[in-house]
């Protein structure tokens, strides 16, 4: 079986779907030997993550055209040009990230939330307007449809009508490589990199504002301005969009001298990162799946995040959960975790578990059985 992956996101994009399909991508060349791999990669220019060393049965193609242009011709204009012009003949195509081009073979789509339905309020206009026709259209090109979450599949099964049989659940995972990092000098350099307080609260994702920053802003100021004078918050990621009310937020905080923003954090400081925050929090309006909250687990820090979407069956009962929206109670369980150290040591031990039920390899293995199903059943 010759199967053909859209690796574009994973070669460009640090974070989110970039993450997402290198994680499983290399967890595929871990576990399978015996099915051919074609990863198409559009645009080799300003690629930050080529993979250097690849089994046999992995190949890496780059197209003569830039992710853009093709974005311009297969979505915008909508022309019939057959993907297998830059991938060669497959059993099957893989798109995992919302969109498929034309294709002779079946296609697999992963679509990993509908925020843009769910939240549109948080994404920029011309994004907005672009998944608004680009998803349905690549549904309908899809076989088979990939979700991240019980929940995604549920959005997709009422805003977008797929019938249930056609979507599995394939969720993500988290790398071996976060666990608590014990180094002194590593934590020290990471530290020393970042201008990191002694003890804070941390929040890592993509400026914009389904992530809720002035929600957790707001409530930052109601539970540090009196009960814990010695706790920050660093709120770590690159801009996203929409991004003014998040700065203004701290700019005019009480206390926007603890206030911090870390920028893009490389993958190889996540660990670190993670490993000296005082707790975890990710209130976000809205997730397909939520990689921060299993990983901040997986390095020992106790979590608190919202109770929407994706993020209760991901968090499990592992973490402190709250409304998005009230700022109130995320205030309130914020400082029980930064007080109570029974508390923490809980929800520290459940993290634990509830992190090593998501690996990467698992993911892979339901995926090949998803791949074996549609080319051969």
């Amino acid at each position: 079986m010759h199967i053909a992956i859209d690796y574009t996101p994973a070669i460009h994009q640090r974070a989110g779907i970039g993450r997402y399909t290198r994680g499983l991508v290399q967890a595929l060349t871990r576990l399978d030997a015996e099915n051919q791999y074609t990863l198409l990669a559009l645009g080799q220019s300003g690629a930050h993550f080529v993979p250097t060393a690849l089994p046999t049965n992995f190949s890496i193609r780059f197209a003569p055209i830039s992710d853009r242009w093709a974005t311009v011709l297969w979505y915008r204009l909508n022309l019939p040009l057959p993907v297998e012009l830059f991938s060669g003949r497959a059993d099957l195509f893989h798109g995992p990230s919302f969109t498929l081009p034309p294709s002779f073979a079946p296609s697999l789509l992963t679509v990993h939330d509908l925020s843009f339905l769910r939240y549109p309020q948080g994404a920029h206009p011309a994004l907005l307007a672009w998944l608004t026709k680009a998803v349905p259209r690549s549904l309908h090109r899809a076989r088979h449809v990939l979700a991240d979450s019980v929940s995604t599949r549920a959005d997709l099964i009422e805003l977008m009508q797929v019938p249930p049989d056609q979507i599995t659940v394939i969720g993500a995972g988290v790398d071996e490589r976060f666990k608590p990092e014990g180094e002194p000098e590593t934590l020290a350099r990471v530290r020393s990199r970042y201008r990191l307080p002694d003890r804070f609260v941390l929040s890592i994702s993509t400026l914009e504002p389904r992530k809720n920053f002035t929600g957790l802003i707001a409530a930052f100021n109601l539970m540090a301005i009196s009960s814990v004078p010695d706790l920050h918050l660093v709120i770590a990621g690159g801009k996203g969009w929409l991004y003014d009310d998040i700065f203004a937020a701290a700019e005019t905080s009480p206390l926007r001298e603890r206030i911090h923003f870390a920028g893009y954090v490389a993958d190889e400081d996540l660990p670190a990162l993670y490993s000296l925050a005082a707790l975890f929090a990710f209130p976000s309006h809205y997730e397909g799946f939520g990689i921060p909250v299993l990983e901040a687990m997986a390095c020992g820090t106790p979590v608190v995040c919202a109770d929407n979407s994706s993020l209760p069956e991901i968090a499990g009962d592992a973490a402190l959960l709250v409304e998005a929206t009230d700022t109130e109670a995320l205030a309130d369980a914020m400082h029980q975790l930064s007080i109570d150290a029974s508390l923490r040591e809980k929800l520290i031990r459940r993290g634990y578990e509830q992190a090593g039920r998501f690996t990467w390899e698992k993911a892979a293995r339901r995926l090949v059985k998803v791949y074996h199903n549609m080319v051969r059943g």
